[in-house]
Order: C-alpha cells, then structure tokens, then sequence
C-alpha cells in the first residue's frame, strides 16, 4: 500500500463521498429529476474511488528504469471527467428554443469534482464544497423562483383582411407588457382573410400554464376565424 495512505483513511474518504454524494443527489430525486440520488452517488463514488486508486499506485508513478513506457497517474482521473462529460451531454435536452437539463449536467460534473477531492484526501475541500452545492442547488432554487423570468410562446391568429393589422397587433401586445421576437403575415386572398404569427415572450414571476388575459381579447375581436396559442414552457432543469 503506499506509504501516508491507510484503509482507515479510506474508509473515512468513502464514507464520506456518499454522504456528499448522497446530499447532493438527494436534492436531484426530490426535484423530480431523472438523474437523481443513484446517479449522482455512483457518479460521485466512481471519482472517489479513481482518486483512492491513484494514491495507491503512487508507488508506480513515473518511469521504471527497465522501461520504455511512463505511468502519468492523472490521466486516470482527467479520464473520469471526460467519461462524465459524456453522462451530463445526456442529461441535456434541446427542443427548438427549450433546453432542460443543464443544472443536472452541471450538478453531475460538480459532484465528479467533490469526488476527486474526497477520493484524493482533500477531506475538507471536498466537504465543504459539497455543502456548498447542496446550498446551491436547494436554496438558490427558491431565490430563483423570486426573479422574474421571461416565459416564450407562439401566437397564429386567423382574421379578415382589414380587420386585423399587423402595427394594431404590435401595439396590443407591446401593451400587454410583451415583447415580440418576430411577426410574419400570410395573405389568404381567395378568402379575403390573412394570418398573422408571431412569437413572443413576457415577464412572469413564476413560470404559470395560465394563458394571458390579452389572448382572450384578441380571441374576442370581430372577424377571428382560428387563433392558436402555445406556450413553451421553460421547465424545470
């Protein structure tokens, strides 16, 4: 075994990147998310252990006068942060504008890095960090829903050609407090009708399924044939 290492001491180093582990991935599993307390504990245990092996071939290091080839020990653990890169590129997911999963993917990597400071000996850096992130992921989460967000949604309106323009639809919107992205317009002269899209996006304190009140009152204008409304919900990541 090599010298200043000892199973006492990686006992205590094991136990306590699942506690670590389990504290950050705790949070995950509560928040409804799929890579929660296993992933993250496994992910956190896979570091530690990498770490641990490492300082047990630390006799092994360099290059044996006899041989051509040399032993860099941290490739093993760059090796582990690169496969987890892999883990968290998974956890992200695009869906045109939405894109979900970047805290998980961001929690998977920072619990890697708690595992190779509490797998390598860095007891109190890896600790503490841990906490850190728990105070993060879990307290920060409240804070955050107090900002205020933008939510995204794509607005169709079918109409009667005059009745309608495309300025007087600006102008209803941006007094609504929304901010329009782009505004397209689809003429349909056979029908003496045009339809007007755009996509917008809104300040909201808490992200909300309820649709705006000013969808309503377009919907209530004379000469409305279809309206269509959907929103693109940010979701929880």
């Amino acid at each position: 075994m090599a010298p200043g290492i000892h199973w006492q001491a990686i006992a205590l180093r094991l136990v306590l990147t699942i506690l670590a582990g389990g504290l950050l991935g705790a949070e995950r599993s509560r928040t409804g998310h799929f890579a929660g307390l296993r992933t993250t504990l496994l992910v956190t245990l896979a570091a530690s252990v990498s770490m641990i092996q490492m300082n047990l071939l630390m006799e092994s290091n360099g290059k044996a006068p006899n041989s051509y080839a040399v032993m860099d020990l941290m490739r093993l653990p760059l090796g582990i942060l690169t496969g987890v890169g892999f883990i968290g590129a998974g956890a992200i997911i695009r869906k045109g504008e939405l894109v979900v999963g970047l805290t998980t993917a961001a929690t998977i990597w920072f619990s890697t890095v708690v595992g190779l400071c509490l797998g390598g000996g860095q007891l109190i850096l890896g600790s503490v960090s841990a906490i850190i992130g728990f105070l993060v992921l879990w307290g920060f989460r409240r804070f955050e829903m107090t900002l205020e967000h933008y939510q995204i949604a794509e607005l169709k309106i079918t109409i009667g050609e005059d009745r309608l323009s495309a300025s007087d639809l600006r102008e209803r919107l941006e007094k609504a407090s929304f901010r329009i992205r782009s505004l397209s317009v689809a003429h349909h002269k056979s029908e003496h009708r045009k339809t007007l899209g755009c996509e917008v996006r809104w300040p909201a304190a808490n992200e909300s399924a309820d649709i705006p009140p000013v969808i309503a009152e377009l919907e209530q204008l004379p000469g409305v044939v279809e309206l269509e409304w959907r929103g693109i919900s940010t979701g929880p990541s």
